[in-house]
C-alpha cells in the first residue's frame, strides 16, 4: 500500500464516520511493539502512522500505551486466536495432524496445541475479529476473521479488507485481488473463502 493508497482509504473511512486521531509516531510504535510483542506489517504501520483510527471496534493501540484497562482488551485481543482454538480442541474435537498423534490426555492436547501455536505468525487485531498475521513483515498480508478455528479471509489485503467490512469499492488506483499473494503459515491452511 502506498502512501496516496493509505490515505484514500483513511479519507474514504472518515466520510463513513470512522474517526481518527492523529497517526502514532516512531516512539510509540516501538513502545507498542515491545509492550505487546508484535511487528506491524508495513501496510498497516504506514495506514496507522498516517492516522489512528478510534471509533468503536478498532483498536487504540495509543491508549493502549496510556491505560490500563486498554492494555487488557489488546491482550484480550491478542490472545483470542488461541483461546478459540483450546476451545476447539477441548469441545469440538479440533486437532491439526501435522502435530503428531492427539493425546488422551486434555492437558497434553493444550501444551502441544499451545507450543506449536507459539510458533506461527501472531495474528494482530484490527477491527473487531478480524486480524492481520505480522510475518511476513511486508506489505499485502490477508486479513483473517477470527472466531476459533472458524477462519475466513476477510480480505485479500488491507485496503480489500477495509473496502468489504464498510462496504465501499477500491479506487481505481488500487490492484483488485481475488485471492491473497501472500499464503501464512499455519492460518491460511484453515481459511474458506467467503
Amino acid at each position: 500500500m502506498t502512501n496516496q493508497q493509505a490515505r484514500g482509504i483513511i479519507d474514504i473511512l472518515k466520510n463513513k464516520g470512522i474517526l481518527f486521531e492523529e497517526g502514532l509516531g516512531e516512539t510509540e510504535f516501538g513502545e507498542i511493539e515491545a509492550k505487546f510483542n508484535i511487528i506491524f506489517p508495513n501496510d498497516l504501520k504506514l495506514l496507522l502512522h498516517i492516522a489512528l483510527p478510534v471509533s468503536d471496534g478498532f483498536v487504540n493501540w495509543r491508549q493502549g500505551l496510556e491505560s490500563e484497562s486498554e492494555a487488557k482488551n489488546i491482550n484480550a485481543g491478542l490472545a483470542w486466536p488461541l483461546e478459540g482454538m483450546i476451545y476447539d480442541i477441548k469441545n469440538n474435537s479440533f486437532w491439526f495432524d501435522q502435530w503428531g498423534n492427539k493425546p488422551e490426555d486434555a492437558d497434553d492436547q493444550i501444551k502441544i496445541a499451545t507450543d506449536y501455536y507459539l510458533t506461527y505468525p501472531k495474528l494482530i487485531p484490527i477491527y473487531l475479529h478480524r486480524y492481520i498475521p505480522n510475518k511476513p513483515v511486508q506489505a499485502g498480508n490477508p486479513i483473517f476473521s477470527v472466531h476459533q478455528m472458524d477462519i475466513i479471509y476477510y480480505g485479500f489485503d488491507l485496503a480489500s479488507f477495509f473496502a468489504r467490512e464498510f462496504k465501499f469499492e477500491l479506487p481505481g488506483y488500487f490492484e483488485i485481488l481475488t485471492e491473497p499473494k501472500v499464503e501464512i503459515e499455519f492460518w491460511s491452511y484453515w481459511t474458506v473463502y467467503s
